[in-house]
């Protein structure tokens, strides 16, 4: 299944050269998404030697697999950082936010190809019992100076019908993600900063600040790990759980409810907003996280695909992708220098084009010797409410579930001679066992089915086509190789023979 999403496919590649020497920097940024490569722009503007090194392509991670909305509230509602923290927290939340909005806004004046739009965020319930929270946002939200207001014509026509309040939240913004940071990749460079692409970090020394990849290496006096989850082990991966999100676009239909994200919950709970490219109209859904490698992937697209033709009546498939997000327990991320060393910025939930801006500025900031206050609140060995402690119990114990689990359960009892192309199993064989894949060309990849990160056993991911790990969102391809997540050193190729 083709998952290039829309944004991809309609923004031109920035075309880096791989590093291939050993450099000295200022700061090394790892990660070339929009948090990456935010830092790197400002900080290369403040005439610091900047290195960048981005494993695949720029803006080909989370960043170019996104939906491309901003909004100053976040994923779970201001009303819930307000009520986990206090209202002084809440309202630092919404300035941060508003002001990475109101920077991406401003760094878009003259790039017309990131289509950012100003327009509402509207939000209603499909359920009774989710009228109180709509309500409860919009007064928290006004309560801290939102143009955020009770009123049902926000919702347009061609949308689902609500059953009871709607929140208008006005000025809020979308845009190109991906066309976006290609463009302050460019701007980066010219500002002195050296861009690598397809230049994976293969090796991390924290303490001598090194990293090292296939064909060079990089030694700095500050490390920024701005790959969604840092890279390597650190105290953060046992407080975010890791979900995945599933999006399909679809040429308009018959009406476009225009400009804006649309949110409704429920039990068919979308995400919508819309999109215009050279003369053709977009209509793009969103559906409810999946947690990694302990759902059906193929299945959970398929959802989202048959609930938005239902509820839409929207024209045909053009496009359907994933995402990946960490999530913090208590709606802070975690942004600074942590037990490591080196800076990170993670736990952005849903929410990483604002969050992640936010982070690049507080980066910056601190390595300048400028430290804003916000960037406290978000050290990641800081003090959390208890508030939040329920959430990061139940998932720990859920990882922790599925690990002994999966080391318990006997592999499937099949002959790899017996896989048709297109599918997979685990195989024990020879007294080995093997994360095995035949690909539609027919050829084998088998490879160790234990994730190199911290131990937990991989599954199948049939969408992306990558062994997934459900404890903290290590992805590989079926050779082996890193695609995403923590893990630094790819699955283990094994050699087998068909007999």
């Amino acid at each position: 299944m083709d998952t290039t999403s829309v944004w991809r496919a309609t923004a031109t590649g920035a075309g880096f050269a791989m590093l291939q020497a050993d450099v000295q920097c200022d700061v090394l940024v790892v990660g070339g998404g929009i948090t990456g490569v935010t830092t790197a722009l400002l900080l290369a503007q403040q005439g610091r030697k900047v290195v960048l090194l981005e494993a695949d392509e720029i803006g080909g991670g989370t960043t170019g697999h996104s939906t491309g909305n901003l909004y100053v509230t976040t994923t779970d509602g201001i009303s819930s950082v307000q009520s986990t923290w206090d209202e002084t927290v809440a309202r630092e939340v919404v300035q941060q936010r508003k002001a990475a909005i109101d920077f991406i806004e401003q760094q878009c004046r003259d790039l017309p190809n990131a289509h950012f739009t100003r327009c509402p965020l509207v939000l209603w319930s499909r359920d009774l019992d989710g009228n109180a929270d709509v309500e409860s946002e919009q007064q928290a939200l006004a309560q801290l100076g939102c143009l955020a207001r009770l009123d049902e014509a926000g919702v347009r026509p061609g949308l689902p019908q609500p059953r009871g309040p709607v929140m208008v939240l006005e000025d809020q913004a979308q845009f190109q993600p991906q066309a976006y940071t290609l463009a302050l990749a460019q701007r980066a460079a010219k500002a002195g900063a050296s861009l690598h692409e397809h230049s994976r970090v293969i090796e991390l020394d924290a303490k001598a600040r090194v990293a090292t990849t296939a064909t060079g290496s990089v030694k700095a006096a500050e490390i920024v790990l701005a790959t969604h989850s840092p890279k390597g082990v650190h105290l953060v991966h046992a407080e975010m759980p890791v979900h995945r999100e599933y999006v399909v676009a679809f040429e308009m239909g018959a009406t476009d409810p225009g400009p804006g994200i649309f949110w409704w919950s429920g039990e068919q709970g979308l995400s919508i907003r819309t999109l215009a490219h050279e003369g053709r109209r977009y209509v793009i859904a969103a559906g409810p996280e999946q947690k990694v490698g302990v759902h059906n992937a193929k299945a959970s697209l398929l959802a989202v695909e048959t609930l938005a033709t239902q509820m839409l009546q929207p024209g045909p498939t053009r496009h359907r992708w994933s995402a990946q997000n960490y999530r913090s327990h208590h709606g802070l991320p975690y942004i600074g220098r942590d037990h490591s060393g080196c800076f990170i910025a993670t736990g952005f939930s849903t929410d990483g084009l604002t969050w992640g801006t936010v982070a690049a500025r507080l980066l910056a900031a601190e390595i300048s010797g400028q430290p804003d206050a916000f960037g406290k609140r978000c050290e990641p060995g800081r003090f959390t409410p208890a508030k939040g402690a329920s959430t990061l119990v139940e998932e720990n114990l859920t990882t922790a579930s599925t690990l002994v689990k999966d080391y318990l359960t006997r592999p499937q009892h099949e002959h790899l001679s017996s896989l048709a192309p297109g599918d997979s199993a685990i195989v024990e064989a020879g007294g080995e066992t093997f994360a095995a894949y035949r690909a539609p060309d027919g050829e084998l990849f088998a490879v160790s089915p234990v994730c190199t990160h911290m131990g937990c056993k991989v599954r199948w991911n049939s969408v992306e086509t990558s062994w997934d790990c459900p404890c903290h969102g290590s992805r590989f391809r079926p050779d082996g190789t890193v695609a995403e997540g923590p893990a630094l050193v790819p699955l283990h190729r094994k050699h087998v023979q068909l007999g």
